[in-house]
């Protein structure tokens, strides 16, 4: 008596590829989305930045992390004793990624979370006072130029940067925020950490895993 292998049928394989597809394409879908997200998060510190200077600036006729009379604008404020000699200048000197209690970049965080422009706290030395972006890196904002042989000419008042940043969503923030080229316009990718660098890198698809640091000047 012969026995009959039973074994799926064409339609049924085929069924089970669709169903397949349909799972990796949801998976991909729904990456591409969370990615999504994050980039736009990543774009939204910028402009949240951008905007605590000019409401402060508003305010007290100052900048923030610059002003001289902070003690008296906002309570408990500290007014900043480094760089030397810049103080009121009407430029937020020191470096980007500043952890020098004294420095204006540094209290720059001080003076707009104070002020009740900024979440976050103030007390400095506080191991959440540097805020963090959505990859974890470090933002910070500084006057001082950030390319030391700008080519092309890198001109602004102030300069954000944000570290951490794979290389694929920092070219994506430059496509939603500026030219597209990460060696040109208002926004541009330094090595991941640095305060500051000769020239811009320039971003292909093959830096897409690297990190980085984007700056976006205003």
């Amino acid at each position: 008596m012969k026995k009959h292998q039973k074994g799926f049928t064409l339609v049924e394989i085929a069924i089970v590829l669709v169903i397949i597809g349909l799972l990796m394409g949801g998976v991909l879908k729904g990456q591409e989305l969370i990615n999504s997200a994050k980039v736009k998060n990543l774009a939204n510190d910028f402009r949240s930045m951008s905007s605590f200077v000019y409401a402060y600036q508003d305010r007290f006729r100052a900048m923030p992390g610059d002003d001289a009379r902070a003690n008296n604008h906002v309570t408990n404020g500290t007014v900043p004793t480094t760089p030397a000699g810049t103080l009121d200048n009407a430029r937020i000197n020191g470096t980007w990624n500043s952890v020098t209690q004294t420095d204006e970049s540094y209290l720059f965080w001080q003076h707009v979370r104070l002020a009740g422009l900024a979440t976050g706290t103030p007390v400095v030395g506080n191991a959440e006072y540097i805020p963090r972006n959505a990859e974890g890196g470090a933002i910070g904002i500084t006057g001082d130029a950030i390319l030391t042989a700008a080519n092309p000419v890198w001109p602004a008042n102030f300069y954000i940067c944000s570290t951490g940043i794979q290389g694929r969503f920092a070219r994506q923030l430059d496509t939603m925020l500026d030219d597209g080229n990460t060696q040109t316009g208002t926004v541009r990718v330094i090595a991941n950490g640095a305060a500051t660098q000769a020239n811009a890198d320039l971003l292909t698809p093959a830096n897409d895993q690297t990190l980085y640091t984007v700056c976006s000047g205003f």
